[in-house]
């Protein structure tokens, strides 16, 4: 018997090394780069601890040394060079990655992927609890990140980053310590972008596809043989339609001849996928998170709303002879404070900031809702599933203007170098426009599997507009009007 499960061992070995018909060109291509994946496993292992030491030293070295003077340069002030490294390069390359190659980067090159699992493998093996799987928990985790972050200048200062990241990664480490036994729980349910990353992997040109024929001939043929696969970040293999959850790591290629990396339309999940399974949790990260508390996050320090708030209640507090509020009393790790470099929040500035971060998120929120709620509306009676998908068609606008927030911080620092950046205007705009113009198409393609007449499809399309605009128009403030 068990020479017999040897050899259905090897005859699915062989079938993985080489699933299904002769293919050419580029499909061919993309078939070939996910089998290599799988074979190579132990060389992305190693290439991830590279970025597991890069990642400690950007994160950790600068948090104790000095902050740079003035005249400091990216290139003769490691601290400075870390924060260009992290910030300015690091995560706005990662976000572009999502939409372009899907989750490669959690898969392939992630530290706290990495870490999790190393962990895991060392596993007190406890079952996952509840409490750990709600739903909730992407929105939540990264609204709490961001607006921390903001209170104690994450983009700015190495301490914030080494207490924010730091502690994100002890959490993946201790979580895979705990849960699970070779897998990825952390990165499934509590890391704090993975419900971003999740969404901007949605318009990915390119995906794991499943072959359900395919797969049911395996079953009925070969079942016996076929060997698992360990899918690292609990994806159920067999009903897999999309990038949400996948990591592109590659393992599961060729599996059952049915698995195989391949090329797909952008808006392919997004249009027929995403309808099929509303998530309403989803919609609040979109709406809420992305285009509202990550709008405000970024725009606050260059808000004249937030200094007319903060004066009109600093003249208040004066004429109520009440100043301790003006005093920056509270330590680094609670509301920024530098004082050597002259820079430092008084109680006063971070309720104002924390007000402004929730009546940004309220306001832009409830716009898109109403615009939302329209384009449903549009269509016929009411259906929270159709709201809950044009939420969806908003991810490319809500992606972009998070993205352009990070480069913020490129942009200043190679401004700070001298460097020619005339043309950041104009590629900005591009790129909201561009934006814009996605999310307008994918509504219109949502609006048209409702088999609407045409006046109906073109008052759901300009709702979704309306709701792109927005989006626009709060970057557009930060960027051209303030």
């Amino acid at each position: 018997m068990s020479a017999l499960r040897v050899a259905a061992a090897q005859e699915s070995d062989a079938r993985q090394a080489a699933p299904g018909p002769p293919r050419s060109g580029f499909s061919a291509a993309l078939a070939h780069f996910g089998d290599w994946l799988r074979r190579n496993q132990k060389l992305i292992q190693r290439l991830q601890w590279g970025v597991v030491l890069a990642y400690f030293a950007l994160v950790s070295i600068p948090a104790f040394l000095p902050l740079p003077e003035r005249a400091a340069h990216l290139w003769t002030n490691f601290t400075l060079f870390a924060q260009f490294a992290f910030w300015g390069v690091w995560w706005p390359f990662v976000l572009i990655s999502m939409v372009l190659v899907g989750r490669a980067w959690c898969g392939i090159f992630c530290p706290e992927g990495a870490l999790t699992e190393m962990a895991s493998r060392h596993s007190r093996g406890l079952s996952v609890p509840r409490w750990l799987t709600w739903k909730g928990w992407p929105f939540v985790a990264f609204v709490l990140t961001t607006v921390y972050g903001q209170m104690i200048s994450v983009y700015q200062y190495p301490k914030p980053a080494l207490l924010i990241l730091g502690g994100s990664t002890a959490g993946a480490i201790a979580v895979g310590f705990l849960y699970g036994r070779n897998k990825r729980v952390w990165c499934r349910y509590l890391c704090p972008v993975s419900g971003v990353f999740g969404l901007l992997a949605k318009l990915a040109p390119v995906h794991f596809r499943v072959d359900d024929a395919a797969w049911a001939r395996s079953r009925h043929a070969h079942n016996a043989g076929v060997t698992p696969v360990n899918c690292a970040p609990l994806v159920p293999l067999r009903t897999m339609k999309g990038n949400h959850d996948c990591h592109m790591c590659g393992r599961c290629s060729g599996f059952r001849d049915a698995i195989e990396l391949g090329a797909r339309s952008p808006n392919h999940e997004i249009v027929e996928v995403a309808g099929a399974a509303p998530k309403p949790v989803e919609t609040l990260l979109i709406v809420f998170g992305l285009m509202g508390v990550a709008t405000g996050a970024f725009h606050w320090s260059a808000s004249p709303w937030y200094i007319d708030v903060k004066q009109a209640l600093a003249t208040w507090l004066i004429d109520a002879g009440q100043l301790w509020p003006l005093q920056p009393s509270a330590p680094w790790w609670i509301f920024t404070n530098y004082p050597d470099v002259n820079d430092q929040l008084t109680l006063l500035d971070g309720a104002v900031l924390l007000f402004y971060i929730a009546a940004t998120a309220l306001v832009i929120g409830a716009l898109v809702c109403a615009c939302l709620y329209a384009a449903t509306r549009s269509l016929g009676p009411w259906s929270a599933a159709r709201f809950h998908h044009f939420a969806q068609s908003l991810i490319p606008i809500a992606a972009c203007g998070v993205f352009l927030g990070l480069s913020a911080t490129t942009i200043s620092l190679l401004r700070t170098e001298g460097a020619p950046l005339g043309f950041v205007g104009f590629l900005r705009a591009g790129l909201l426009g561009g934006a814009a113009l996605c999310s307008i198409w994918l509504g219109w393609k949502i609006a048209g599997r409702a088999a609407a007449s045409l006046p109906r499809r073109l008052g759901a399309s300009f709702s979704v507009a309306l709701a792109a605009g927005v989006g626009v128009l709060s970057w557009a403030l930060l960027f051209w009007i303030w």
